[in-house]
């Protein structure tokens, strides 16, 4: 697996973890009423919408990268 690879499947992953944090602590918002939960969770899905902007962002900078391995 060469670095584009590794690079592209960890974006992939943080990616999917913010959001799943972020739907995991908005999940549990309505029930306990604490502001923390609206906070983090809004922010984690916002964070994990990003960085799945910068991974197709990268995605297609490099995609006309020739590269020998």
């Amino acid at each position: 697996m060469g670095l584009r690879s590794f690079h592209l499947v960890f974006i992939s992953l943080s990616s999917l973890l913010l959001v799943g944090f972020g739907a995991w602590c908005l999940g549990y918002f309505p029930t306990l009423r604490e502001a923390i939960y609206l906070w983090i969770g809004s922010l984690s899905v916002v964070l994990g919408l990003g960085i799945a902007a910068y991974g197709a962002w990268f995605y297609v900078k490099t995609k006309r990268l020739r590269i020998t391995e």
